[in-house]
């Protein structure tokens, strides 16, 4: 029964071929939406990771009681010592250290006197270490509006707007002033190598990127750091690595409630701000991806039901020979199922491809976005995820169904004495 109704819808294409372009067509939006607001929301929660929280990060209990305060004087030390310890029980993950804190920048005028002043917060990473990935990974190359990205030590980057504002351009020389590890005060002099666009009002009012090794003798933190970020290698962040990152952890470093200098390690669910984040881009995508879906149903059943009207002639003439009407409809929910089959996969298969294109080369919306370089890449890419495998088939299959099964209720109304006055009509 199946192999003929199968041989049925290849050799009456009339009856198969536009419902199976249908639903294909349905299928594949769905699934290239989907991996498109995957992409779109993990693409925001890995730029606040590579900015300021990692997939995972290293601190002490004392920092993270406070880490919004900046309290280096919780600083980790011996971060060398850390650092390799990390590498060896996580050599899958990539692990960088940063150092936060606040300064005041003083620019003098031509007889070294006060000329302006200005607050910033201040970051430093690691930008001369062969190898290195910390510039790219906050994409401040082309966040870089004058000037160049340092090139030896002595050498910082500031926001553009701040510079603009006391009157900066690079090359100039300025003062940094702010509060060792130890409580005492620190004075410094840098030169500005080139000012950034952050696309943020609050970093663009004023934000200093530093060396680590420049940052650490700023601060006397010399072999010390305020964290250490990790990152997953080859994907975003995923809450059950970062769980189990945890756990492994924890089994090198054994809890010490008690101790404020002790290391723990924290995953962006564990930040109050990051949490709210990953909770609200769930809802939000989910609520996105349900309400397609739904819509794509409505279009697929709808389809279904009219496929199953424009069928009445065929169904009284099939009644007129005598078949049964559970049998009638039956073979219309079986042809409904393959055809929804079908698309489904046709879909399905064209989705994966033009969201594995999405997710490789990503679409450009730098003219879109201008100024939003270091926080927000202005190239977007799609993810593809476990769900995109078989999310088409929830309205391929179980839309085109229902459509066909309201259609057919009408089989059992109609009487096999009117059937001939309908013909005669």
């Amino acid at each position: 029964m199946i192999r003929f109704l199968i041989k049925g819808l290849l050799r009456d294409r009339q009856r198969s071929l536009i419902p199976i372009l249908v639903v294909a067509l349905g299928t594949m939006l769905t699934v290239v939406l989907h991996a498109w607001i995957t992409g779109i929301m993990g693409e925001s929660i890995e730029f606040n990771a590579r900015f300021e929280y990692g997939h995972v990060s290293v601190m002490t209990q004392g920092f993270a009681e406070k880490q919004d305060q900046f309290p280096n004087e919780y600083a980790l030390t011996g971060v060398d010592t850390i650092l390799k310890t990390l590498q060896k029980h996580f050599p899958d993950m990539l692990w960088v250290q940063r150092i936060r804190f606040s300064v005041l920048i003083d620019v003098p005028d031509s007889m070294g006197e006060t000329r302006a002043q200005g607050p910033a917060a201040g970051m430093g990473i690691d930008f001369f270490t062969p190898g290195s990935q910390e510039p790219q990974k906050l994409n401040l190359l082309s966040a870089i509006r004058q000037g160049r990205l340092p090139e030896k030590e002595g050498e910082i980057l500031l926001s553009d707007e701040f510079c603009s504002k006391i009157g900066l351009k690079p090359g100039d020389k300025v003062t940094c002033i702010a509060n060792t590890m130890l409580g005492g005060m620190s004075f410094v002099n840098f030169t500005l190598a080139g000012t950034v666009s952050f696309g943020s009002p609050a970093l663009d009012r004023g934000f200093m990127i530093a060396d680590i090794h420049d940052a650490q003798y700023l601060l006397d933190m010399e072999n010390a750091a305020s964290l250490v970020l990790g990152f997953f290698s080859g994907s975003g962040y995923e809450k059950e690595l970062a769980i189990e990152a945890k756990k492994r952890f924890e089994t090198v470093y054994p809890p010490k409630p008690d101790d404020p200098f002790y290391p723990v390690m924290l995953s962006m669910n564990d930040q109050p701000l990051m949490s709210v984040m990953l909770t609200m881009s769930s809802m939000m995508s989910g609520i996105i991806i349900s309400v397609f879906v739904f819509a794509m149903a409505l279009v697929l059943w709808n389809a279904g039901l009219l496929g199953g009207l424009r069928r009445y002639g065929e169904v009284g003439i099939r009644l007129a020979m005598g078949e049964e009407k559970k049998h009638i409809y039956g073979s219309m929910l079986a042809e409904s199922f393959f055809i929804g089959l079908a698309g489904s996969l046709a879909g399905t298969i064209l989705g994966l491809i033009l969201a594995w294109v999405l997710q490789t080369k990503g679409i450009d919306m730098t003219s879109s976005m201008k100024g939003m370089t270091l926080l927000m890449s202005t190239n977007f890419h799609a993810r593809i995820t476990a769900p995109a495998y078989y999310i088409g088939f929830i309205p391929g299959i179980f839309s085109t169904l229902l459509g066909t099964a309201l259609s057919g209720i009408g089989i059992y109304r109609r009487q096999t004495a009117t059937l001939f006055k309908e013909f005669e009509a």
